[in-house]
């Protein structure tokens, strides 16, 4: 992946606060959920209840596919990711702390929405470190997509 991919993919990531992914039911539906998400690079993590569908999924197959889209007014402004990877939890130590350190930072308001009771042994955060990545830039032409090698 040349540089400036590199730079327009990871600003993508860095822009939005949102993603879609994907995982599959244990009745092999694919299930998509938008969820809220932070980043080290390309490196995504996103928390979630260890009782939630999504974990349920992930324990059983932890291949998932996601998608990140800047906001648009018009189909010529369309630019984002589609992003293939597994998804790994994180467990405690340093990796963990700083994913915590950047989740209070981008979403300050996180504490509020936490149930009454909760624990952090109730919350899995898990990390995407992304296999497969195709860019989407509807800005150089309308369907614009491109298949980008990841290092």
């Amino acid at each position: 992946m040349d540089e400036a991919t590199r730079k327009q993919i990871i600003s993508i990531i860095d822009d939005v606060d949102d993603m879609t992914i994907a995982t599959v039911r244990a009745d092999k539906y694919p299930q998509a959920t938008t969820v809220s998400y932070v980043n080290d690079g390309l490196t995504i993590y996103f928390g979630t209840f260890v009782d939630s569908q999504k974990a349920r999924n992930i324990a059983a197959n932890n291949r998932v596919s996601l998608t990140i889209n800047r906001d648009y007014k018009n189909w010529d402004e369309i630019e984002g990711l589609s992003l293939a990877g597994r998804a790994k939890p994180v467990l405690a130590g340093k990796e963990r702390d700083k994913v915590e350190r950047l989740i209070a930072e981008k979403f300050p308001q996180g504490d509020q929405y936490m149930p009454e009771g909760a624990n952090p042994e109730d919350m899995v955060i898990f990390r995407i470190d992304p296999e497969v990545i195709s860019l989407l830039d509807y800005r150089r032409e309308f369907g614009h997509t491109r298949l980008v090698g990841v290092p």
